[in-house]
């Protein structure tokens, strides 16, 4: 029996277009616009990428910075499209690419917890059910009225964390949020990470920290300049990134 695939990625490459030259202000770049001025340079962030992730695997995406992770990470959640290529998904994807992005900072940490709950599309009624639960797994009891642009990026990581990952999704996309605040709540992140995990939750992760990329994930994919340097089990790639300059 064939196994089911959660991301299947063929020939994806994604250019951008950035201008050549530094403008400080609006009014400068509308002016240079208008004049037809602004000159352009193509810069590739990823380049002929083709993979295949199977549904329940926990992949691991590692790389120096500007190699090209988040932006496959974008694509893949739909937030971006490709330029060329093309990307297939299965299953409703949960992305915690950039946590509180959904937010208005100047409403409190309860009010932001039925605004952000709703964008994820749950219902009034479930998030009432679960919020004891969000706030709890948060730690932010205490700071439930309090407007979250007196947040800390790391609590603001938090509560967008514990909404996000109320419910179970068939592919959850994690990029750099378990390093957000201290030891024990990373603890808390992977814990329930490893809950979706064996409940067959296909995981993607970014993470510039090798050991936990070793502790949660059976494969890596290992990205340079945004073309895939190389794929296999977590043992094996993470020993041959761990080389890079030595």
């Amino acid at each position: 029996m064939k196994e089911q695939l959660a991301v299947d990625i063929e020939h994806v490459t994604m250019k951008f277009n950035m201008p050549k030259e530094k403008i400080d202000n609006i009014k400068e770049y509308f002016i240079k616009l208008i004049k037809r001025q602004i000159r352009y340079e193509e810069f590739v962030a990823l380049s002929d990428v083709s993979l295949q992730i199977k549904s329940g695997e926990v992949v691991g995406i590692i790389g120096l910075n500007g190699s090209g992770k988040s932006t496959l990470l974008k694509i893949i959640s739909g937030i971006l499209k490709p330029s060329e290529g093309t990307v297939k998904t299965n299953g409703v994807i949960s992305p915690m690419i950039e946590l509180g992005a959904g937010f208005d900072y100047e409403l409190t940490a309860k009010e932001n917890i039925f605004l952000n709950g709703t964008v994820l599309g749950f219902n009034h009624a479930f998030l009432k059910e679960k919020y004891d639960e969000i706030l709890d797994f948060a730690e932010l009891r205490d700071f439930e009225n309090v407007a979250i642009k007196n947040f800390s990026s790391g609590m603001v990581a938090r509560l967008g964390f514990s909404i996000a990952t109320l419910v179970k999704p068939d592919i959850l996309i994690v990029d750099e949020i378990l390093s957000v605040g201290d030891f024990l709540f990373q603890q808390k992140c992977e814990a329930r990470i490893n809950e979706l995990m064996s409940g067959g939750t296909t995981v993607l992760i970014v993470s510039h920290s090798i050991e936990q990329i070793e502790r949660l994930c059976n494969r890596v994919i290992w990205l340079d300049h945004g073309k895939v340097k190389m794929i296999g089990e977590t043992a094996a790639v993470c020993g041959e990134y761990r080389t890079i300059g030595q």
